[in-house]
């Protein structure tokens, strides 16, 4: 006969086994790293897939240069969405995320933002511009030129039409977009550059140019699963490419570069 001890350690032990997969389905989660410059649209894509299907999503937001170093160093992510191609490129060529979930989802514009009350207005941005005129005493932000996306998209740009000579002693690099964006709405610097949908949700700048598209590579955000995602990564990256999602993007300046689904 079982004693009553061996009877209460082996109830114990069941109601242990039972309760942990419920707990595990109570608290599914991932962790998203995204580019700085999605926050805005993400968090509400975040929050409709959360509704949608129970699944939290936590977000990490930092220049892509920064979330490939994370990841090298083993931080746990499920999903990773860069801010260019070739950050993406060197995050699969070393392992890690997987090559079969990357998709090209998003793009933007790269555009030259002012304080919203500057007296600089419309400004055609070509070869042949008096960028150095334009700053007066300041100084021009964006990224870092050598690892962030943004700046890499604008010291290309700057180079491509003959400007980055006269204004790279001018420069004022920044850890990522958002914190450019941010010099400039408080009035620290007098010109940045900075994507489209920046300036859309910053009401203390506005554009006063935008690059032309052949200046520099299309500002394209791949996505992928980490080779470390939890299951649920799949789901996220499905309705990353829903016609919710969709909606939320474009409605924040992103133009959707995927087929949607429903």
């Amino acid at each position: 006969m079982i004693s009553r001890r061996a009877f209460l350690a082996a109830a114990s032990a069941a109601v242990l086994m039972l309760g942990t997969p419920l707990a595990s389905a109570q608290d599914r989660s991932i962790t998203v790293f995204a580019a700085a410059s999605m926050k805005n649209a993400l968090d509400d894509v975040n929050a409709a897939f959360t509704r949608q299907t129970g699944i939290k999503v936590v977000a990490s937001y930092a220049a892509s240069s920064a979330l490939v170093r994370q990841l090298e160093s083993g931080a746990p992510a499920d999903v990773f969405v860069s801010a260019d191609v070739p950050w993406m490129d060197h995050a699969e060529k070393n392992k890690l995320v997987k090559a079969d979930t990357r998709v090209d989802l998003l793009g933007n514009k790269l555009v030259l933002i002012a304080p919203a009350d500057s007296k600089v207005s419309e400004v055609r941005i070509g070869k042949g511009l008096d960028l150095v005129k334009l700053l007066g005493d300041g100084r021009l932000v964006t990224g870092d030129v050598k690892a962030v996306p943004v700046g890499r998209y604008a010291r290309t740009a700057l180079e491509n039409l003959g400007l980055w000579t006269a204004v790279e002693p001018r420069m004022a690099m920044a850890e990522n977009v958002r914190a450019a964006l941010l010099l400039v709405a408080r009035g620290e610097a007098p010109l940045g550059i900075v994507y489209e949908t920046d300036a859309k949700v910053e009401p203390k700048v506005k554009v006063v140019g935008t690059f032309p598209d052949g200046s520099h590579p299309p500002v394209t955000y791949p996505v992928a699963a980490t080779t470390q995602a939890k299951a649920e990564a799949a789901a996220y990256l499905a309705f990353l490419r829903s016609q919710a999602a969709k909606a939320i993007f474009e409605r924040y300046g992103f133009s959707f570069l995927v087929k949607s689904t429903t």
